[in-house]
């Protein structure tokens, strides 16, 4: 039997690619192996910001790290190079980490570094939804 492909968000398999550095594996992600063929990418690291780094949040349409620098040029590199991926093996499914400034599917922060999340879709999302079938791990 021929295996479906799916992207994943690779903090989601519990590589250390998230922002502070940190593991976390999503078990029902993990899961989906048996069914799914799970292609690991991190966005922010494609697109040359290194781990860990400065939290990042999306505000008026541009990325700032924590610090106040416009941070927006790598997360739209990580993107391209994503979507460039995706047209390359064409995945059945997209699992990306919601409330992410790259993957966020449904919520992100709300760009003040608050805590608050509202309704949007981080950068690489926007990029991805036009032509994939892109969830969150929240969808699972």
């Amino acid at each position: 039997m021929t295996k479906k492909i799916a992207l994943v968000s690779a903090c989601l398999l519990g590589l250390k690619t998230r922002y502070d550095g940190k593991e976390l594996t999503h078990k029902k992600v993990l899961a989906l192996q048996d069914e799914y063929l799970l292609i690991p990418v991190c966005p922010e690291q494609l697109g040359g910001l290194s781990t860990p780094r400065n939290p990042s949040e999306i505000r008026e349409e541009k990325v700032f790290d924590c610090e106040g620098k416009d941070v927006t040029s790598f997360f739209e590199k990580g993107a391209l190079s994503v979507l460039k991926i995706a047209q390359l093996i064409k995945p059945n499914l997209i699992i990306f980490k919601e409330r992410s400034p790259s993957c966020g599917v449904k919520e992100i922060a709300d760009g003040t570094f608050s805590g608050r999340k509202i309704p949007g879709q981080g950068v690489s999302t926007r990029f991805l939804a036009k032509y994939f079938n892109v969830i969150s791990e929240e969808d699972l």
